[in-house]
This record gives structure tokens, sequence and C-alpha cells, in this order.
């Protein structure tokens, strides 16, 4: 029923005031739909294209109630998709297939950046402790400023520029994961931006975060950098134009000054939409990024 689809653990189910009435009026579970509508929002359409799928019951059947279960190498067992997954899916399926992505990945020495962080966490008040991905967000952040081409979405007729770097960070949870956000990211101080981000990510496991709180967003980080993973690609969250994926900084051989040295180095791949964003604006943005990342005294000023 309606009110049991409304009673999910972990959040609330999204739906319009007409396909919550449809679906009272023809008995149709709200939790099995995947909503097309913005941010995984259930629609009529969606309930009434619920009606001619043929029903799990009818479905199963078919099958042997005693069915025998394989015992050899193999085996499996299926689980049933959460509403969670199946909005992760529906809409990153879309955006691979709707954005043309592009890629451009760059090498940040963060020697500097880790020398910083260390010196403002020993300065800092009690219950202050500013992270490697606090100064992430805060460097792109400033980056969207000063590259505001990149701060966009793509909107068919029109292209949306935003005014502020509301910057969405990936979040693994239970089941998936969820997509909280900063809003106007570079009005943030460092100590402000680590409280911020850290209720954040704790409410998210949690499932604690009100809707507002995890919808929009005009670009994403996702940091896989905790599980040494050293780089790779992300998909676009849409309708965002660009995201960018953050691997685990180590140390690497460098030329200085035709001397080879050892630096720590993070390796970063910025996914663009190319309706959106051209080549060369992501490289600029980039650039600029990477100018904030090595030389951390930029961003305080």
């Amino acid at each position: 029923s309606v009110k049991d689809a409304e009673s999910r653990a972990g959040g609330r189910i999204f739906a319009s005031p007409l396909a919550r009435r449809i679906a009272a009026d023809r008995d149709v579970d709200l939790t099995s739909l995947a909503g097309s509508g913005p941010h995984g929002r259930i629609l009529r359409r969606d309930v009434e294209a619920a009606e001619t799928r043929p029903s799990s019951s009818a479905s199963a059947a078919t099958m042997p109630a005693n069915a025998p279960m394989s015992a050899v190498a193999g085996a499996s067992k299926v689980e049933a998709n959460s509403q969670m997954r199946r909005i992760i899916a529906q809409r990153l399926q879309e955006s691979k297939a709707n954005a043309p992505h592009f890629y451009l990945t760059v090498d940040c020495e963060i020697d500097n950046l880790l020398a910083a962080r260390r010196m403002m966490n020993e300065q800092a008040g009690d219950g202050v402790k500013i992270s490697v991905n606090d100064l992430v967000i805060r460097a792109a952040a400033m980056a969207l400023m000063a590259v505001p081409k990149a701060n966009a979405s793509w909107e068919g007729e029109n292209t949306r520029y935003f005014q502020h770097a509301d910057i969405a960070m990936a979040v693994a949870v239970d089941g998936g994961l969820v997509t909280p956000v900063v809003w106007a990211a570079e009005q943030k101080g460092l100590a402000a931006l680590s409280g911020i981000t850290r209720d954040l990510a704790l409410r998210a496991r949690e499932g604690k975060l009100a809707p507002e709180e995890f919808s929009g967003g005009s670009f994403t980080i996702s940091n896989l950098g905790m599980y040494g993973i050293r780089e790779f690609a992300a998909v676009i969250n849409p309708p965002q134009g660009a995201i960018l994926a953050v691997g685990a900084g180590e140390e690497r051989p460098v030329v200085r000054d035709g001397q080879l040295a050892v630096a720590t180095v993070m390796s970063v791949t910025l996914s663009a939409d190319h309706r959106v964003v051209d080549g060369a604006v992501g490289a600029e943005w980039l650039q600029a990024f990477k100018g904030y990342i090595q030389q951390p005294v930029t961003m305080l000023l």
C-alpha cells in the first residue's frame, strides 16, 4: 500500500501527488517502482506502466515450489533490488547513454598540502580535524569560481550556469551511495567545511539526511583514495556537467630542475559532459584545481 511505501527504512518514497493517488486506487506498491522523474521521483506514467508488467507472483507461479538449488560451484542467490539500487542504476545508465563523457587526468603533488593540513590541525581548536578531502572540496570550489564555464548543466535548449560551487560528495552507504551537497562551498572556511562534511557523511550513513540535503548540486567529487585506488573515471551525476574522481596520494618519482626526486602524488580524473563542457574548459579547470592543491596557501587568500 502507499502508506507502507512511505514508511520505508532509510528515507521517504518520492512520488507526485497524482502518482500516489493512482497507486492507492489501483493498489500499486510504490516501493516496487523506479521513478523516471527528476532525482528518481515517481510519476503517473511509472505507476501506469507498472500495471502492464507481469507481477512477481505470476512469475513465481511458473516455477516449481520445491525447485532444487544447484549444489555445484557457481550456485547463487537472488536478492530483490532496493529502490535506492534501482534509482542509482537508472540514473547512471541514463547518464552514460545521454551524456557524451570525456576524461582528463592530471597528477598533483600534495606534499605542500599535507604539510599545510598538518599545521592547521595542530593549531585548530578541539573538534576540528581538516581532512585531505576537505581541501580537495575547497580547491574544487575555488576552481569552479575561477572557471565558471565548468560549473554548468545541460538543459537541452539552454545551458544553466551556477553562481555557487554547490559540491556533492559521494558517500558509500549500505546498499548504494548518496551524494549530500555542500552548498556554496566557495564561501566556507576550512574549519566550517570540515564540520559540514563530517556531519553530512555521518547522517548519510545513518539514513538521516533530509531530501533537500542530497538533491541537486552543480558538481560532484568521488574520492576512493582511502581504498588505495590510484586513479579511476567516475560516471557523471546527472544533470550535472562534471564529476571529479580522486585517487590515493602515493610516493612516486618526479623530476625537479632536471633532478630525480620523490614526491607524494595524487591522480585526479575529470569526467565531463561534452555537450556543456568543452575539452579546453575542462583542461583549464583541472589546471586551476591543480594550482590550488599544489599551492594550498592560495586557497586561504
